[in-house]
């Protein structure tokens, strides 16, 4: 469609915005549907009250005791929808059971940790910066080197590839770089034990079935389904000199109802003087954002910490902190691993979230005064 131009704009959206003038993006699906960049005197996050609970959160993950080390019992679901679950847990100790999700795919990124995982299709040594992708029900067991903690994001349908379209299908990662589990036949990671136990999650709840022998006994497999290993240092982000590119440049893994996306240390905007460096003001109309930081220096955000998390909902804008905006002048590069999980359909706190929500992070887009959390 051709765009209507109306008063005083950019020639180019997010590069060379009008003197005393912000920009924002008002668009449908994402940043894939139809536009309109709005040109304001005042940034649509000035706010100095919100009174109801439609506002920006941020939660820490980690900020909870460790908890007993069972994997499940452990395992706190922050947000929620009929798509999605979003799900914090720690692990210090292998786990004495074997899991079976029958209600979603699991998308487990390793957040802090070393060890093994042992699945149906063979076992996998996991590290820190790991997504393993494995289908829904698929038996699994955790074994952790070293304390680990894992975000984890349940969905309701299968996870796949994105379409990476005139990008080609070697952009963002080689699907060779996907590692797959080889069988061991003598299965070493298993304990020796008189029962085994596999618990299994059926519509939320936990059925337990026994086996005088180990339920992993694949000797092994074929096809075109299984467990997925992505470390994010074989993700090579798509970067534009002259241009900011939009969250969905950075999409690794879709779902029905929801992405999830990886931002990495890339190059910033240097090639125009004029272009935006800094995530551009937006709201959200079809989707909630979540955002987990992993490591590095969180430039674009004031106050956070690796272990934290944002959580932006439909029906509110958001977009660069004063202090990000300073900051980003002279910046040339981004330092900063996160996950992005971005959603249709509006998610639910849990008590679990509140219990880790840091207060006042609502007023961290306010230039003096406001807490920064």
């Amino acid at each position: 469609m051709i765009p209507y131009i109306k008063g005083r704009v950019a020639k180019q959206a997010h590069v060379g915005i009008p003197d005393g003038l912000c920009e924002e993006e008002y668009a449908r699906s994402g940043f894939a549907g139809r536009y309109a960049h709005l040109y304001r005197t005042a940034p649509p996050v000035g706010w100095t009250r919100i009174e109801g609970d439609l506002r920006p959160r941020a939660y820490d993950f980690t900020a909870d005791a460790p908890g007993t080390g069972d994997f499940l019992a452990d395992r706190r679901v922050h947000l929620r929808n009929a798509d999605v679950a979003v799900a914090f847990a720690r692990l210090t100790a292998p786990m004495p059971y074997y899991y079976r999700n029958a209600d979603a795919d699991e998308v487990l990124f390793v957040h802090r940790g070393h060890g093994a995982i042992e699945t149906d299709f063979g076992p996998l040594a996991y590290a820190e910066g790991d997504y393993l992708v494995i289908p829904r029900g698929t038996v699994y067991r955790l074994s952790p080197a070293t304390g680990s903690a894992f975000l984890i994001v349940e969905a309701a349908s299968e996870v796949r590839l994105p379409d990476k379209g005139m990008l080609g299908q070697h952009a963002l990662f080689d699907p060779a770089t996907i590692g797959v589990p080889t069988p061991d036949p003598e299965n070493r990671l298993a304990a020796p034990a008189a029962e085994y136990e596999l618990k299994i999650k059926r519509l939320g709840a936990f059925t337990s079935v026994f086996y005088p022998f180990c339920p992993i006994n694949t000797v092994g497999w074929k096809g075109t389904l299984s467990v997925w290993q992505l470390n994010v240092k074989d993700i090579r982000p798509v970067i534009c000199e002259r241009y900011h590119l939009p969250p969905s440049a950075h999409t690794t893994f879709v779902a029905d109802g929801f992405v999830i996306c990886t931002f990495l240390p890339r190059a910033l905007e240097t090639g125009d003087p004029d272009a935006v460096k800094v995530p551009f003001f937006h709201a959200n109309i079809d989707y909630d954002e979540v955002l987990f930081y992993h490591a590095g220096d969180f430039f674009s955000r004031a106050g956070i910490k690796a272990g934290m998390a944002t959580f932006h909902p439909q029906g509110i804008h958001h977009g660069p902190q004063p202090q990000a905006i300073e900051r980003s002048k002279d910046a040339r590069r981004t330092d900063e691993v996160a996950v992005m999980i971005d959603t249709r359909r509006p998610l639910v706190p849990t008590d679990a979230a509140g219990a880790a929500e840091v207060a006042g992070y609502w007023q961290s887009w306010q230039a003096k005064g406001g807490k920064e959390g």
